[in-house]
């Protein structure tokens, strides 16, 4: 069983970032996968290294987007990618100098973080877009 499953009540009505949503699920459900199968750290550390690369970069994309469409939230959703970039960051080094729980707490707390990311901060940002875009 999937540890985050799309669903339409994650969409935010702006299929750019719901591509970008699904993608970063997918990724999220390859690392639990690969926990869960007892892979070797190095295998989980690429899965990892993927999910973290990828979430960066649509972090950029959506900000991107929202400079583009002028969106006045700009700030506070910048914000937000930066503290959970950090955060991150902070889990991948202690998980590459051997502490292979860290995977064991940085999975729910993506998956909590993205789901709340998504409902509470990104509804928002694609109703705005997808105004932008009519």
């Amino acid at each position: 069983m999937a540890l985050l499953e799309w669903s339409e009540d994650l969409s935010v009505g702006f299929d750019e970032i719901d591509n970008d949503h699904k993608k970063l699920i997918d990724l999220l459900n390859d690392v639990d996968a690969a926990v869960a199968a007892g892979h070797a750290p190095h295998v989980v550390g690429g899965f990892l290294e993927e999910l973290i690369s990828y979430t960066i970069w649509h972090f950029r994309h959506e900000e991107d987007l929202m400079q583009a469409h002028g969106d006045p939230d700009i700030l506070m959703h910048k914000a937000q990618h930066a503290e959970l970039t950090e955060a991150v960051e902070d889990l991948h080094l202690k998980y590459l100098d051997g502490d292979a729980d860290v995977a064991q707490t940085l999975l729910p707390f993506l998956k909590d973080w993205l789901t709340s990311h998504i409902l509470e901060t990104d509804m928002k940002t694609g109703a705005f877009l997808a105004s932008r875009a009519a």
